[in-house]
Order: structure tokens, then sequence, then C-alpha cells
């Protein structure tokens, strides 16, 4: 018997099969297509173009637990900070697949297309009129889950639940695979003029972190993660170890390089991956988290100041201090599962943290991470 929810604003269906055999039908938005990925939920309220454009969503299908999304539509890219995009975190939307409550249409001063037709030009599907509160209460309560999410043309086709599941139990794991060689770049990228230079090992970087460097005067260059440490600090005052997507125990080569990094002297910064490949390359060992923290209301703890602060997160493994060499000091703790979310060595200029101080929950909370991290530098070259 053929599934009918209401009037579809595009004429599409959609259908999502989780790896337990739970399904899900709804409405389909953006383009026609079958995607597998593992399936995660986001707590913000906002901010959905930044999300869809973080590379540390690479094969992942996000849910949006916020009822209702699309209502700003997308900004133009024009609006930018020194050739930097201001309303996206890279060159294009990342999330295998998106699943929202209701798809809204757009009204704001600042939009120049749809979030249907954005999906549209991204070749990504999406689906709509589902009940994400059952979606996310079966992800919290079963933990993440790899997914299949087939949006349809019912005119067209009825689609074959069996098969869809047959093709999501054979692909491979979401774990298993080095996304970071999809989203990084293959050649430097230089951003702005500064006179001093700052290298990012680039594992697919957030625009928001090059724009908190280019704001405190320096030239950033990113670099891909295959890069020789030595050309990393060659011309370079310090280096910022990216964010990234998937499991970071699986990323040998750049756990080494990091490890070369951190025997010179130059200052490093570690943010979300590179947090956990810091700690990797020191002899910590890190696990994956049930749901993982995805949101902007995630709290951590200042351990050196007992001061608390609401963070933007996207991550679905964490580290283990536990395993990590005694010269790092924890840092920064998560209030509501205390788990690790910052590390500090007790010799060298080397600070990490898991959650994001570029992003913006109140909205300046954890941006003077970058200023620390500025001061280690003026303290390094004295």
């Amino acid at each position: 018997m053929h599934f009918r929810i209401g009037t579809c604003r595009y004429g599409l269906e959609a259908v999502l099969i989780l790896e337990d055999g739970s399904t899900y039908r709804g409405c389909g938005f953006g383009v026609k297509k079958t995607i597998i990925g593992e399936v995660v939920f986001t707590t913000s309220m906002v901010g959905y173009p930044e999300t869809l454009t973080d590379p540390s969503y690479a094969g992942q299908i996000l849910v949006i637990t916020h009822p209702l999304i699309g209502n700003y539509g997308v900004a133009s890219r024009t609006l930018s900070f020194k050739d930097v995009p201001l309303h996206f975190e890279s060159d294009r939307i990342w999330v295998n697949g998106l699943i929202i409550h209701e798809l809204t249409e757009p009204s704001h001063w600042s939009s120049i297309k749809s979030l249907h037709d954005w999906l549209l030009e991204n070749d990504v599907p999406g689906m709509y009129r589902v009940d994400t509160r059952a979606l996310v209460k079966k992800l919290r309560e079963r933990g993440v889950m790899m997914g299949i999410l087939h949006v349809y043309d019912p005119s067209e086709e009825e689609p074959d639940i069996d098969e869809l599941y047959a093709r999501l139990k054979s692909a491979p794991r979401y774990d298993d695979i080095p996304f970071i060689d999809y989203v990084s770049p293959k050649e430097p990228i230089t951003h702005g003029d500064g006179r001093r230079v700052l290298s990012i090992l680039d594992c697919g970087v957030k625009y928001g972190i090059v724009r908190e460097l280019l704001m405190r005067g320096f030239k950033v260059i990113r670099y891909p993660p295959n890069t020789k440490p030595e050309r990393l600090i060659e011309d370079a005052v310090g280096v910022v170890i990216s964010n990234g997507p998937g499991n970071p125990a699986i990323l040998t080569n750049i756990i080494n390089t990091v490890k070369i990094l951190t025997e010179y002297d130059v200052p490093i910064l570690g943010i979300c991956l590179g947090h956990q490949l810091t700690a990797l390359a020191h002899d910590g060992k890190t696990f994956k988290l049930r749901y993982g923290h995805r949101g902007s209301n995630k709290p951590v703890k200042d351990l050196f100041t007992g001061r608390c602060y609401v963070t933007t997160q996207n991550h679905g493994f964490a580290v283990d201090y536990n395993t990590v060499k005694s010269e790092f000091k924890l840092w920064f703790i998560n209030i509501d599962d205390k788990t690790v979310e910052g590390l500090e060595h007790k010799y060298k200029p080397i600070i990490t943290v898991q959650f994001h101080p570029e992003a913006s929950p109140g909205p300046l909370d954890t941006s003077w991470i970058f200023d620390k991290f500025v001061k280690l530098i003026e303290k390094s070259r004295i």
C-alpha cells in the first residue's frame, strides 16, 4: 500500500531507513537521490547555512531538532570579510543529507535563495514533515547509526525498502572512511596579507577560524594534511591544527605529523579534530560518544579559573585524558558528561580545545582562546 503524508510542496517524497531497521517517511526536497551516511543530530536553533557547510559533517545525514528550518533562506557569498564569506564555513554543502521537521519559506533581507534551491544546487537530498522528535529520541537511546535516505518522485516509483536496506547493510562504516581526503585542499591556499604568517594544517577548516585569525592581523596559509612538518613551520609564527570529519584514530600519517610538530617550539592551537590529533600524538586514545556533541548550547568549564562557557560543538569522538602523557594539563571539561574539552601543555606553547572558539553562541564567549594563542606566539618570540 502506497504511503502518503499530505501534499508535498515539490512533488517529492522521502524515506529514511536506519541500520536497526527503523523506517521514517516524509516529504522530499532538494535533489532526487539516494545517499548513505551516519545519522546524527544537532540542537542548534539557527545557523543552518554555517552548519551545512561545515566540513566536519562530511559523510553524515544531519537531523536538525529545531522544528522550523529555512525561514531566513540563504545569504549571498558576497557578504564577506577579506574575501572570506561571513555566513558559510566552506565553499559547498558537506552533509550527505538533511532531515528537518518543517520546511519554511524564506523572509529575510539578505536571502537570495531558498533552502530547497540551495540543496538542489549542491546535489543534496532533504526530507521534511517527519517526526524529528521520535527520530532524535531513537538516536539518543540507541546511539548514532548508519542510515540510507531516498528522495523520489512517487509518480515514477515506489521504493523497495528491502533493497534499500540491503544497500545500507553492505555500505562502508562511517568510522572506517578517511573523510579528510575529500574535504581538505590539494594545494596551499593563502588568505590575507598580514606581516606574520600562521599555518593551518587543514583537515577541513571552518571559515570562521580563518576569519578570527585574519582579524588578528595574520596572513593565513592553509596546507593540505599531507604537508611535511618542516614546511608548516618554515615561515610561520604558529600552527593551527584544524577541525575536520571522521574517526581521528585512523589518521595515522597526520598523527605522526602532529607528533613531529610538537617536538619543535612552535606555538600550536588544536581545534576539535586538531585537539584529538594532538592527544593521539602524545599516546592518548579517543573513543566514540553515543550520540556526540552537536549544537550551540554545550556548556564547558575552565578548570584553571572555574568559569563556565556556552560553546558550539560538532564532534562524535572524545579524548580519554587518562591515556594522554602527563605533560598535558586538563584545561576544560564538558559540564554535562565530564568529557575532555581542552588541554594545555605544561612546558610547551601548545593548547587545544574540543569546542569551536570561533563560533558565536553567546556571541563571543570563547573567542578569547585565539587571543591566548596570540600571546603564546608573542611570548615564544621574545
